[in-house]
């Protein structure tokens, strides 16, 4: 399958060991992107993230502006209640 066929915006990366070769990378459009952009939807629990739903994921990383492995790393740490979740990603800003 081409990456034309993706119907997804590649930028084309030449290969500098064999310049006939070239690999493509996906450019990062929020239009495309399902997880980011203004769509992203409420969580499933206002209160507790449940870390085995991607959109929960999605949706908190992006609240708290830290990756999806972050949050997760907060979440085996503080547990999975918001509250202590924002805590400990941003101690300064407690509410």
């Amino acid at each position: 399958m081409s990456h034309k066929e993706h119907n997804r915006p590649v930028e084309v990366i030449p290969d500098e060991k064999d310049p006939i070769l070239a690999s493509a990378e996906i450019i990062h459009d929020p239009e495309h992107d399902r997880h980011k952009g203004p769509h992203i939807k409420g969580p499933h629990n206002p209160k507790d993230i449940n870390p085995k739903m991607a959109s929960d994921i999605a949706y908190w990383s992006h609240e708290f502006g830290v990756s999806g492995e972050k949050l997760h790393e907060a979440i085996r740490t503080h547990g999975t209640h918001v509250d202590k979740v924002r805590a400990a990603l941003h101690p300064h800003h407690t509410n």
